[in-house]
């Protein structure tokens, strides 16, 4: 279930996209790599969005 009729994340995404932003922004300030983090993100926010078409049609 979406956490909001705008987003179509659940809470558990939510809270691991937030989880891994706050990761990636300390690990920039360090000066190290965020590729592997930033691909994560990027593929949760892609499996909810599919689920969310998935459930639309």
């Amino acid at each position: 279930m979406p956490v909001s009729k705008h987003d179509p994340h659940n809470a558990r995404e939510l809270a691991a996209v937030l989880l891994l932003g706050v990761r990636i922004d300390r690990r920039k300030n360090r000066g190290k790599s965020v590729k592997r983090l930033e691909n994560r993100v990027a593929k949760i926010r892609e499996d909810a969005q599919k689920r969310e078409n998935q459930r639309g049609k």
